[in-house]
């Protein structure tokens, strides 16, 4: 499992908690170096029932300052996938993923189903 996070993020930090206290193997990539590309941006967005918001960190500063509650519904799949590969504050944390399975944001429910054990289930 890829998981994206933010090093401060208090969020975040209670997700790996979860994961190493379940002996969830992860690969933790920092979004502030990397964010996943747009090409699985796009393919992730297409491939989902969730709302397009659901993937963006709504509280962020990022997401203020550049007015993406205005632009967030009338944006295109390509648009949301170049906001959310360009600048990883963007991304609503943590995002975690492996091959078609993904969580955005840290539930402990929703982790528990997706997650445990290692039986990931597609919960797109």
């Amino acid at each position: 499992m890829k998981f994206y996070c933010h090093p401060r993020c208090s969020t975040c930090r209670k997700a790996k908690n979860w994961l190493e206290e379940q002996s969830v193997p992860y690969q933790e990539i920092s979004l502030l170096e990397e964010t996943p590309s747009k090409e699985s941006w796009v393919r992730i967005l297409s491939d989902t029932d969730r709302s397009i918001k659901s993937f963006f960190n709504t509280s962020g500063n990022v997401y203020r300052e550049q007015n993406l509650k205005e632009k967030l519904p009338e944006m295109s799949v390509e648009e949301a996938a170049e906001w959310l590969s360009s600048n990883g504050m963007v991304v609503k944390r943590p995002f975690a993923i492996e091959g078609d399975t993904y969580t955005s944001g840290f539930k402990i429910d929703e982790y528990e189903r997706v997650w445990s054990k290692g039986e990931q289930k597609d919960v797109n």
